[in-house]
């Protein structure tokens, strides 16, 4: 391999790590606050990792249906975030 395939590989790497960071969904609300929807934002953290490993397992060949549902455990992630901010703000 020439340094300059080492040189892409490793910039290939870090920003599929950087991407893999940026969408995975985080517990943001906070739960001594809000303890049921901090607790639903963990779970669909844990779902989202499950899902996660699995498509790394079958290489991806899950017909696109466990992207969709990493997207989707995005939006309730979000959602649930926007309960917490009218639940502050009533």
């Amino acid at each position: 391999m020439t340094k300059k395939m080492i040189s892409t590989l490793v910039l290939l790497a870090a920003t599929c790590a950087l991407l893999y960071a940026a969408s995975a969904p985080t517990v943001t609300v906070d739960s001594s606050r809000h303890g049921n929807l901090a607790s639903a934002q963990q779970s669909i953290v844990a779902a989202w990792q499950s899902i996660n490993t699995a498509q790394q397992e079958n290489r991806n060949h899950l017909g696109g249906h466990a992207e969709k549902a990493k997207d989707l455990l995005n939006q309730a992630n979000q959602e649930i975030q926007y309960a917490a901010n009218s639940a502050d703000n009533r």
